[in-house]
């Protein structure tokens, strides 16, 4: 299964940052999430929430898609998400995504491109057919991922269901589940052969998967969410 780190390893450090790049790397995840987006003047940014300001406004801890990229490049997978495609229209957020990507010549197997956004989607696929996309299916019915031609589909894990599994996987599209981060739902939809999980806690997916034939439990470990 692989393991998303969901904006980096952002259990113990401020999301989408370079140091939550890096500390996923150290802790063994196949690919770390991040969200990307256009500043309000324009620029490639790294960051979660609406960005209505000039990149010199956003401060130094909000990296850009091209610092992201450098940094984990050779060193783990990525998975891009395109948020907001609409919010700057001017801004070409998809295509200027995927140029950058292209820039970076990145080996396709080393990237997904994710989004709420079936435009994104379906422009991703126009654009750049050989990589792997996976439309999160929170807003988007399931057969409409299938008919985008995407390779997977994301659910949000309060939301998904054996039968949702089933539908996908039916239509050929691969399973993932955002955001997990307790131990025995990590158990759960492992033993639902789920292609993918995304997490802020990397290590404790591998934990799991690792002590998943061991007759003891997995225990969650204390302290307080930083």
């Amino acid at each position: 299964m692989l393991v998303f780190a969901h904006r980096g390893a952002c259990w113990e450090i401020p999301e989408n940052t370079l140091a939550a790049f890096r500390r996923a790397i150290e802790l063994g995840a196949d690919y770390v999430e991040l969200d990307v987006q256009t500043s309000r003047d324009g620029e490639l940014v790294v960051v979660h929430d609406p960005c209505r300001q000039d990149r010199a406004e956003l401060g130094p801890d909000v990296p850009t898609l091209d610092e992201v990229i450098e940094e984990c490049k050779g060193r783990i997978g990525l998975a891009v998400e395109i948020k907001r495609p609409d919010l700057y229209r001017r801004h070409l957020l998809t295509r200027r995504t995927l140029d950058t990507i292209a820039a970076h010549d990145l080996d396709p197997d080393s990237l997904f491109v994710l989004s709420f956004s079936a435009r994104a989607i379906a422009q991703v696929r126009a654009q750049r057919p050989d990589l792997r996309t996976i439309q999160h299916v929170e807003y988007v019915p399931i057969r409409r991922a299938a008919e985008l031609d995407a390779w997977g589909v994301g659910f949000k894990d309060e939301l998904v269901t054996p039968r949702g599994l089933r539908l996908a996987e039916s239509l050929g599209l691969e399973t993932t589940v955002y955001t997990v981060n307790q131990p025995d739902r990590m158990l759960e939809l492992a033993e639902l052969n789920i292609t993918g999980i995304f997490s802020d806690r990397p290590d404790l997916v591998r934990e799991v998967l690792a002590r998943r034939s061991s007759p003891e439990p997995v225990r969650s470990r204390s302290g307080t969410r930083r």
